[in-house]
C-alpha cells in the first residue's frame, strides 16, 4: 500500500520535534535527509537517501546522510533492517510488522499479520534473557524476479 501524504507530513513532524528535543538543530540539509526517508516505505540505504536529497539540495554530503539516518535510528524514529547485500536500509514505520526480502533483487515489503503478533516465545529464547520485540523475516524470491525466471 502507498504512502499517503498524510502520513508523510506526520512522519516528517514526528522526526522534527524529537530531533529538537533531543537538542539537534534542524538544518536544511537535515530537513531534507528527514523528508526523504520519512516520504516512502520503500527501505531505502544511505545512497538512495543520497540520491534523493542531492537532487533537492546539490550540496549535501554523504556523511550528512550518514550521520542523519544514524541518528534518526539511535532515537527509535526510524529502524535499521539489514538485507541480503552489507548496505543497512532504513524503515520510517515504525508500528510493529515484519519483512519479506528478496534474495535476488534484494527488495524489503512489509508484512502486517495478526497471526505472526500470537507467536508463542519458545524457552530457548526466554532462557537467554528478556525478550523485548520478535521480528519475523521471509527471505525468498519476489514476484518479480520469479517472474523473470519464467522469461
Amino acid at each position: 500500500m502507498p504512502l499517503s501524504q498524510e502520513e508523510a507530513c506526520e512522519r516528517v513532524d514526528t522526526f522534527s520535534r524529537e530531533l529538537r528535543s533531543h537538542g539537534f538543530r534542524l538544518t536544511h540539509q537535515r530537513l531534507e535527509v528527514v523528508r526523504e526517508v520519512a516520504s516512502t516505505d520503500s527501505h531505502p540505504d544511505v545512497d538512495c537517501v543520497f540520491r534523493g536529497v542531492r537532487h533537492r539540495v546539490p550540496t549535501v554530503s554523504l556523511d550528512t546522510v550518514y550521520r542523519t539516518l544514524g541518528t534518526l535510528a539511535d532515537l527509535g524514529l526510524v529502524h535499521r533492517v539489514s538485507g541480503p547485500t552489507a548496505a543497512a536500509r532504513y524503515d520510517a514505520n515504525t508500528t510493529r510488522h515484519h519483512h519479506f526480502i528478496c534474495t535476488r533483487c534484494g527488495l524489503i515489503g512489509d508484512i502486517q499479520s495478526n497471526e505472526l503478533e500470537g507467536l508463542r516465545l519458545p524457552a530457548s529464547a526466554t532462557e537467554l534473557g528478556d525478550v523485548e520485540s520478535v521480528e519475523v523475516r521471509f527471505t525468498g524470491v519476489c514476484r518479480t524476479c520469479a517472474e523473470l525466471d519464467r522469461t
